[in-house]
């Protein structure tokens, strides 16, 4: 199962994350998301977990608890919407 994080702190990384959920059960990744241009945390991050009944278990153990300083909040990943590809080259315009 995917887990979504927020809330985190933007000194939290990938292997603070693991530790973190490894209580729980088998990490199977750990991933915290930079913004592309300053390489900086957005202050969320996912880890996936092979056990579902494990995720479960640390969904409900860590939602709204304190980590590095500030409270997360965890629950089941959602997955990716398909969205159209953006179309910055002005074909589209009208005159």
């Amino acid at each position: 199962m995917n887990i979504y994080i927020s809330g985190l702190s933007y000194g939290t990384d990938d292997a603070a994350l693991g530790n973190r959920f490894s209580e729980f059960g088998e990490i199977t990744s750990a991933r915290i998301i930079a913004d592309r241009e300053t390489g900086r945390s957005r202050g969320f991050g996912f880890v996936e977990m092979s056990n579902d009944d494990d995720a479960r278990k640390a969904i409900d153990a860590l939602n709204e608890t304190e980590f590095d300083g500030r409270t997360i909040y965890v629950k089941e990943a959602m997955p990716r919407e398909e969205r159209p590809r953006r179309n910055f080259n002005n074909d589209r315009r009208r005159y």
